[in-house]
């Protein structure tokens, strides 16, 4: 009958003792080992999917930049239909916080380069937010229609913080209407194209191979 090493102390001293207690110590070695391997095992599974999500927000990022050439001048602000399609396919395969994480990178990045403004950033992640959000709760196929929540994040939340908080940073003279109306009307035909590429990639079985990479 195997001991702890709290009853080996409670032992009587007999001939017998030192071998009972020498086992209860293997063993709980033997425990020691396998809940660090264990640790070990979850601290290095972590940082796999750590790196390959950073990895696929990072490459949605650097083509949100580089599809940053095709905008829609409204007023103050440019209007970029592609950043909402990326928005839509991170939010939906990374989930909310490396949606808005590759947002907030590539708006940044752009405003670096001079081909953005202070307004892409209130356009861009509220959108990336809300469909990461709604692709936490659908399942399945129903995940495209995450793509729904982009123009209401865009459209309506970015665009209150747009008028409220950078209208008056900039000194920009804008009302709710004007940025709603500017952003819906990038947002909307992006959204569509973001969830035709989740779709194909839906057909293809694509999407999850790639939940399984990851």
């Amino acid at each position: 009958m195997p001991f702890s090493l709290i009853e080996c102390a409670d032992l009587p001293e007999s001939a017998a003792v030192p071998e009972l207690c020498a086992r209860a110590i293997r063993r709980a070695k033997r425990l020691s080992y396998a809940s660090e391997v264990l640790k070990m095992d979850k601290n290095l599974i972590f940082k796999k999917i750590f790196f390959k999500k950073a990895l696929a927000a990072g490459l949605l990022a650097g083509a949100g930049v580089a599809l940053s050439f095709v905008s829609i001048p409204a007023g103050p602000a440019r209007c970029f239909p592609f950043q909402h399609s990326i928005n839509v396919i991170a939010g939906v395969l990374l989930g909310p916080l490396w949606a808005v994480g590759a947002a907030f990178t590539t708006s940044l990045i752009r405003n670096i380069m001079g081909t953005g403004s202070l307004f892409a950033f209130p356009g861009s992640m509220f959108g990336a937010l809300l469909v990461g959000i709604a692709g936490r709760f659908l399942q399945g196929r129903n995940k495209i229609f995450s793509a729904i929540a982009e123009p209401i994040g865009t459209g309506i939340i970015g665009a209150w913080v747009s008028a409220a908080v950078v209208t008056p940073l900039t000194g920009v003279s804008a009302s709710f209407a004007f940025f709603a109306a500017s952003f819906l009307i990038s947002s909307v035909p992006g959204a569509a194209i973001g969830a035709a590429v989740l779709y194909s990639l839906e057909k293809r079985s694509l999407i999850g191979r790639f939940r399984n990479l990851i």
